[in-house]
């Protein structure tokens, strides 16, 4: 039989597919992969029900209905002031993985060069090989993860098409500064290149509130802004993001879209369109639930001898470990004789070698969930 595509050929198993299945295999309480252990709000679960029963349940417009669009918009004007035209500058797609997956074949050519601030979520890798471009990665440096200003100038040149950054960040709980995003903001005005911010968890920061890339200055013009409500609902499986940016960008991505996926679940879209407009309240609550979360873990592990890096935002907590120990065998370890599984970050790193010397907890689990990973860690 003729060979399969080499770029694909090249793909391995998932980090969090090989963590959870060793976890489930061990019994070991699963603090790896990010997605809670507890259900999403019973209204908006509601919501859906009474979509179904309303018989929403043919294809959707590729583009998304249009009532959620105008939610999505409506959300980025009160919340960031920030002006989105609902018709033509939003898409919505099978969650904000798919939209990263659209936003690298609608831009990319073979040869280009995207930049990447490692570590990274490890779909951006895939999403920009299969495009033909290639990745040059940029090491944020622990414990505070900033980047360095001359290697960044070094890793942009002639041939960088786009510059991913994921703000607040995975793995490491980074929010990026403003003089850093104005930075990135001023090399590409000088290189002409475009950003894809990464926004998936912007309602979860602990010191100041998220400000989109998109935002600062006129970078509007040149930001793909990608979010969904899986992190912010609970609700992971529903697989709801969007890809925001200028019409023609749009566009683009929207012909990926519609010839991969073509649409999203419509009822679920229906909820959704519903959920965004009435979610101030839940945002509170949800805010407060999650620094709690935040807290049990992150003193909890300080008290089991774990040197942990306090996230500002996401819900995940980075701990960097003792000299001469490798991630991965930490991580097995960990399950086989702690029962509790976590994530080796090396799979999030292809330049730099730091990510040996850490690993990643998740905290999007019930509080239960979290002191009796903590008892098995004592």
């Amino acid at each position: 039989m003729k060979p399969l595509s080499n770029t694909v050929e090249q793909f391995t198993e998932s980090i969090f597919s090989t963590m959870t299945k060793m976890a489930m295999e061990n019994k070991a309480i699963n603090l790896s992969q990010g997605f809670p252990d507890f259900d999403g709000p019973r209204w908006v679960i509601d919501l859906a029900t009474k979509a179904l029963n309303e018989a929403k349940n043919q294809y959707a417009p590729s583009m998304g209905i249009l009532p959620l669009r105008q939610a999505i918009a409506h959300n980025y004007q009160r919340f960031y002031n920030m002006k989105v035209d609902a018709a033509s500058e939003v898409v919505v797609t099978n969650g904000a993985t798919e939209a990263i997956f659209c936003a690298c074949l609608a831009l990319l050519n073979p040869g280009d060069e995207v930049v990447v601030l490692e570590p990274f979520y490890d779909s951006y890798l895939a999403s920009i090989q299969l495009a033909g471009a290639k990745v040059v990665p940029v090491t944020l440096k622990a414990p505070d993860f900033h980047f360095d200003i001359e290697e960044l100038k070094a890793a942009v040149s002639s041939k960088t098409k786009l510059l991913i950054v994921n703000n607040p960040h995975n793995p490491t709980g980074k929010v990026f500064t403003a003089d850093e995003i104005a930075f990135i903001g001023d090399l590409a005005r000088k290189h002409d290149f475009y950003l894809l911010s990464d926004e998936v968890y912007e309602f979860l920061t602990y010191d100041v509130a998220h400000k989109p890339t998109a935002t600062y200055g006129d970078l509007k013009d040149r930001t793909i802004t990608i979010s969904s409500t899986g992190k912010t609902f609970g609700l992971t499986g529903w697989k709801i993001g969007w890809a925001i940016g200028p019409a023609n960008l749009i566009k683009a991505i929207h012909n990926v879209h519609q010839f991969s996926t073509f649409c999203v679940a419509q009822p679920l879209q229906w909820a959704m369109s519903e959920a965004l407009i009435k979610m101030d309240d839940y945002l509170v609550e949800f805010k407060a639930d999650y620094l709690r979360k935040k807290n049990i873990l992150v003193k909890g592990l300080k008290e089991c001898g774990f040197n942990t890096i306090e996230p500002k935002g996401t819900y995940f907590v980075m701990a960097m470990l003792p000299a001469g120990e490798n991630d991965v065998d930490y991580c097995k370890k960990l399950i086989i004789e702690k029962k509790v599984a976590t994530i080796p970050t090396s799979a999030f790193y292809i330049k730099s070698d730091e990510g040996t010397r850490m690993i990643r907890f998740c905290f999007a689990k019930q509080d239960e969930t979290l002191i009796n990973a903590l008892k098995n860690l004592h």
